[in-house]
């Protein structure tokens, strides 16, 4: 009785840990969406490690990149506006900065680069090359990547219709002076 009770458990156990196989179809780039989440980023500011987590949403249309960085519960921390050489950062008490370079902006802001220009590409599964051509990256290439200077690895993925689509990205950058690494949860996708 007791090997039958092992068994029944054993086989349980097999059906929970049971993956469902992500949908293999094409994906396509979307110049328009609209995606939500969470991040985490650990950094070095000063010569301190320093870490923050919250949330963001991203919309893309084209061009134009708006991104809201929140805390965990929700409050603004700040409001990104990216276009064609022209980045612009307001944070929650009202100052507004410009630059041309959004990583060199959000670097001056927040103490940390966001790689905003990558990032279009990368939360939908794709990196580019230096010429511009795209790559589609697929659920089996979990090892690292690079990507215009940041080490890249998908961590997750999630179906999205017909197609599988990234869930967490982690990706870092290491120069002499400094280190970052960022982890980004996508929760939502909302097609534009």
């Amino acid at each position: 009785m007791q090997r039958r009770a092992f068994l029944f458990a054993l086989a349980w156990l097999g059906a929970c840990s049971t993956t469902v196989p992500l949908p293999s179809g094409t994906r396509v780039y979307r110049s328009d969406l609209r995606l939500s989440g969470r991040l985490s980023v650990s950094y070095r500011a000063d010569g301190t490690p320093r870490s923050m987590q919250g949330k963001f949403l991203w919309t893309q249309r084209d061009q134009q990149i708006d991104i809201e960085l929140l805390t965990p519960l929700g409050q603004t921390m700040a409001r990104i506006a990216i276009a064609p050489g022209r980045a612009r950062i307001e944070q929650a008490g009202g100052e507004v900065r410009e630059a041309s370079s959004i990583e060199q902006l959000t670097e001056q802001t927040l103490g940390w680069p966001l790689p905003a220009d990558g990032l279009r590409y990368w939360l939908q599964g794709f990196t580019r090359d230096s010429m511009g051509q795209l790559t589609t990256i697929t659920p089996d290439q979990s090892g690292s990547l690079r990507s215009e200077g940041w080490k890249l690895r998908y961590a997750a993925w999630q179906a999205d219709r017909s197609t599988t689509v990234p869930k967490r990205i982690d990706f870092s950058r290491e120069t002499k002076s400094s280190e970052l690494s960022i982890r980004l949860v996508i929760d939502r996708w909302n097609e534009e």
